[in-house]
């Protein structure tokens, strides 16, 4: 590289709004890659929310009916989510398994103040995919393509007491986590 290479202003990109917390997956076979993340990786154990359903969801800005489980576990540090779509709504989740990709769906981002946070992705040149609400919109997530090809797509989640108890509990569940019962149904 040149010396004449611009400086990044870090405060202009999205690494600006936290560290990355989550790595998520969208598998063609969810348990198969449950197996993987748990009997290859050691991560785990994974809490299994089934039927997912948000308040209100919109897709490319239409309102969208998604119904989604998702298993959520940690490795190490890193909390790991394997997502299955049920229906055939148009999604990130379909139109990701529809052009037959595989791995790394999304990273997530956990923030404070959503419109903050969208206006520096925007910024940085982001365009939003897909937003829902949960809890009488207590909590929030935003999926933006962040525009730098396969893999980069970008999940900010505005929480509220009751997920970050819930992500707690699963964190606290894999410190201990003897290999056992490596998923479990949230009651």
């Amino acid at each position: 590289m040149s010396n004449t290479v611009s400086p990044v202003h870090l405060d202009d990109t999205i690494a600006s709004l936290g560290p990355v917390t989550q790595l998520a997956f969208v598998p063609k076979d969810f348990d198969a890659c449950v197996h993987f993340w748990t009997h290859t990786m050691g991560a785990g154990p994974f809490m299994l929310m089934e039927h997912i359903q948000a308040d209100s969801c919109s897709y490319l800005g239409q309102p969208a009916e998604i119904d989604i489980t998702a298993a959520m576990g940690y490795w190490g540090d890193m909390q790991i989510e394997i997502i299955k779509q049920h229906c055939d709504s148009p999604s990130i989740y379909r139109g990701w398994l529809d052009e037959g990709r595989e791995g790394l769906h999304h990273v997530l981002i956990a923030v404070d103040d959503m419109e903050q946070a969208l206006e520096v992705c925007y910024r940085a040149g982001a365009r939003l995919l897909q937003e829902s609400t949960y809890r009488g919109g207590s909590a929030e997530v935003a999926y933006l393509d962040t525009g730098g090809g396969p893999g980069t797509m970008l999940e900010l989640w505005k929480g509220d007491d009751a997920g970050r108890t819930f992500f707690a509990s699963v964190r606290e569940m894999a410190r201990t986590w003897d290999g056992s019962d490596p998923v479990r149904r949230r009651s």
